[in-house]
């Protein structure tokens, strides 16, 4: 299974970009729940958003509750985070994943079977 990340970039505070990652290889993409993470410099690899295996569920880490949205399309293998009114602190590298046969969406990036290689979001005060 490979995991293609893309969209990152350099923005401006308060400016947003959508990341998207396209899967490909394995199971059919509707057996992935789905996950973003992201890692800043110095720093732990941290929960971002999740979203189930229809979309219908979807949970967000505190700090980018309001601001970041996660969604997908089964028919077009792709999972996309639309990150809105960013601050520098959201500056990282964000990892998307892939948890097969994930019932419930999960926060813990041990729950993770697939990993793409990161897009750099750099956010300037």
């Amino acid at each position: 299974v490979q995991l293609q990340a893309s969209g990152g970039g350099l923005v401006q505070a308060w400016g947003s970009l959508r990341l998207s990652c396209v899967v490909s290889g394995g199971r059919t993409f509707n057996n992935y729940a789905m996950g973003w993470f992201r890692q800043a410099p110095g720093k732990e690899r941290e929960f971002v958003a999740t979203i189930s295996w229809n979309g219908g569920y979807t949970d967000y880490a505190h700090s980018v509750k309001g601001r970041f949205t996660i969604s997908r399309d089964n028919a077009k293998n792709t999972v996309w985070l639309q990150l809105n009114s960013l601050k520098p602190e959201d500056t990282a590298k964000y990892y998307c994943a892939a948890d097969e046969y994930g019932v419930q969406p999960t926060t813990r990036a041990n729950d993770y079977d697939y990993w793409g290689q990161g897009t750099l979001v750099t956010v300037s005060s």
